[in-house]
């Protein structure tokens, strides 16, 4: 790891945008929306210490040599990591390319030196991080005190916390139903609490190739502590799972025990209509996902 990735948090921050033109607009619109109190310096303003003094960080666009370089003294003599676009020799931090999901914010850098990379590399992880997450980071923050409180120890809460990030909870609130989100959750961790563990079963409609497996499929495979996978499910497919996913066959899994131990169970192919039916009626999660669609 040549650098190493930190995220400052910005309430009541002070944010210094240093310079002018299309570089130094391109920062301010990182910010927008953000609680720092972001303060723009040009001229005369950009090289005065005085512009700088209790940020948290400064970024220093467009202007000469000269002006960069008065700037950053400037920044300097206050202490403030700095960057300096497109002048990584400069810079005390570079700036990644950033996917903004409220409280959920990721990151990809490459130290400044190929930064198309790192846009590139962003939008395929923005496919990849729903664009409710951060309100599913809002309601967990808002419970953790409760969840804490009700599962102390921390190997009990983190297998909680897995079952509802992909519960009726977490997809209430990536719905922005925050209401329902914080019943549900509340009532999963009662459940929880009194050892009464929910687990449910993804049954994939999957008969392709990997490439054809839906992002939300792929989600599963990754999430799940059981896979029970026909013959023709492939190798490409099964690397998609967890390594230490336990493998059951099909003619020996039995669901409803494994759902009533809290475990999250991925199916490829389903089993029969009757057979999911039967296990919601006794109370199991049951999700059915299908391929994704082939490209014209």
């Amino acid at each position: 790891m040549d650098a190493f990735p930190a995220f400052f948090p910005l309430a009541g921050r002070k944010i210094v945008i240093a310079g002018s033109g299309d570089a130094a607009e391109a920062k301010a619109r990182l910010f927008a929306g953000s609680p720092a109190q972001v303060v723009r310096a040009e001229g005369e303003a950009a090289v005065d210490p005085a512009a700088y003094a209790g940020a948290a960080l400064a970024f220093i666009a467009g202007g000469d040599a000269a002006f960069r370089r008065a700037a950053l003294t400037a920044a300097k003599a206050n202490g403030v990591p700095v960057n300096v676009v497109d002048h990584p020799e400069l810079c005390d931090f570079t700036t990644p390319a950033v996917i903004d999901r409220g409280e959920v914010v990721a990151a990809v850098g490459t130290g400044g030196a190929a930064p198309l990379l790192a846009a590139l590399l962003r939008r395929d992880i923005e496919a990849r991080v729903p664009e409710g997450a951060g309100r599913i980071a809002a309601l967990l923050r808002n419970l953790q005190d409760e969840v804490r409180a009700a599962l102390p120890d921390i190997v009990p809460r983190r297998a909680f916390l897995k079952a509802v990030l992909e519960g009726p909870a977490a997809r209430a609130a990536m719905a922005g139903e925050m209401e329902d989100a914080r019943r549900l959750l509340r009532s999963a961790l009662a459940d929880h609490a009194a050892g009464r563990p929910a687990g449910r079963v993804c049954a994939i409609a999957h008969g392709g190739p990997a490439d054809l497996v839906s992002l939300r499929a792929a989600r599963r495979l990754a999430e799940a502590d059981v896979l029970v996978f026909g013959p023709a499910v492939g190798r490409d497919v099964a690397e998609l799972a967890r390594r230490d996913a336990r493998r059951i066959d099909p003619a020996d899994a039995d669901l409803l025990a494994l759902a009533g131990e809290g475990l999250c169970i991925v199916v490829v192919p389903p089993p029969s209509a009757a057979a999911l039916q039967a296990l919601g009626e006794r109370g199991v999660e049951v999700e059915i996902l299908a391929s994704a669609p082939a490209a014209p």
